[in-house]
């Protein structure tokens, strides 16, 4: 086992949109909750960890001691250990503790340069505090940040988008996820049309690209040298454990996931298995899941792991997607087209039945 997630729910304050297992106004139980998180990770046997990454919720949020208390549990040589941060809930001295500690990556929320889009999302921050946020990070001694930014937001436009990719390229951050807004819910608010949302992903990719960013998955750019070691593990289907509320694992072809509610993580309550797979579901699953690099399948990788021939096994599903123009299988390589890129669960699809 060679990653950990550790899952911190705590928030300053809720994003409507937010869908992940994250809580504001819970700040009593952070403390039993680190506890717990700690007795959690000394119950797997996990030596020398290549990644780790604090996720949440705000990891940035609680007392740096806790995130300390936490590391100092882990056994890691030479590891990627991202922490996400939320401008607003950072200073120096945080930021100062935080490198001392052996965090070498972190990933700033910024997700839009306006003001007004960002008040209309529910985040804490301005714009001037990513800033201050961002130029700490780099004098403490960073050389490793991701940058979110998310497209399709309400009274978005094309143009903020742009001016969005303006300002991150100016200040050069390593890494940069784009993720479009989805709704889990009704809302009032005025959305970006389906078409202006698709201007804005290709916007995105192309101006990332002209700009020297390698985009290596449906959301994800990076320089070179710099992509996430952590996500690659998700993505090449390799395990991982899960720590803290509503946190997922990966072992032995098992997805387990933790209690979401705090309390109840807290008392003790089990894991929930999601799924014990075959070895034709984990071979569904591989494909899906190596679809979303952009450069796509390995077949012959694929083949041997799986001790099978893909093309043929699937032929049917293959063509389908061949002829629609969202898939293609060229130089040993099966990937989305650009076309596919846009209809990407459509092609999961039709690999999940």
């Amino acid at each position: 086992m060679k990653s950990l997630y550790i899952h911190i729910p705590f928030c300053a304050q809720r994003c409507w949109y937010c869908d992940f297992n994250s809580y504001s106004g819970k700040d009593e139980l952070i403390e039993e909750y680190v506890e717990t998180l700690k007795k959690e990770i000394q119950s797997y046997s996990l030596k020398s960890l290549e990644t780790i990454y604090f996720g949440g919720g705000t990891p940035s949020y609680i007392n740096e001691k806790y995130i300390e208390k936490i590391l100092n549990l882990c056994n890691f040589n030479n590891a990627e250990i991202t922490l996400e941060v939320n401008p607003g809930t950072v200073n120096k001295k945080k930021l100062e503790a935080y490198y001392r500690m052996g965090i070498n990556r972190l990933s700033i929320g910024l997700q839009a340069t306006q003001n007004n889009i960002l008040k209309e999302i529910g985040r804490i921050h301005s714009l001037e505090d990513f800033e201050k946020t961002y130029l700490n990070a780099r004098e403490v001694g960073f050389q490793n940040i991701n940058v979110d930014l998310m497209f399709g937001l309400p009274n978005q436009t094309v143009q903020d988008v742009k001016d969005s990719l303006n300002y991150i390229l100016k200040i050069n951050p390593e890494h940069i996820s784009c993720y479009s807004l989805i709704l889990h819910n009704e809302t009032t608010k005025k959305l970006p049309t389906d078409e202006e949302e698709r201007e804005m992903y290709h916007t995105i990719v192309n101006t990332l690209k002209e700009d020297g960013y390698h985009h290596y998955e449906i959301s994800n750019f990076a320089r070179s040298g710099y992509e996430s070691k952590h996500n690659l593990v998700y993505w090449n289907q390799e395990e991982y454990v899960g720590v803290g509320a509503g946190a997922s694992s990966y072992v032995n072809g098992v997805r387990y996931t933790n209690v979401a509610d705090i309390k109840k993580y807290i008392n003790g309550e089990k894991p929930n298995i999601e799924e014990v797979q075959t070895l034709n579901s984990k071979e569904r699953e591989y494909i899906i899941l190596q679809l979303r690099l952009v450069d796509g399948m390995n077949i012959a990788k694929a083949n041997k792991r799986f001790s099978t021939d893909i093309e043929k096994v699937y032929k049917s599903e293959i063509d389908k997607m061949k002829k629609l123009d969202l898939l293609t299988v060229e130089n040993g390589y099966m990937k989305l087209t650009t076309k596919g890129l846009d209809f990407g669960n459509v092609v999961w699809e039709e690999f999940i039945s």
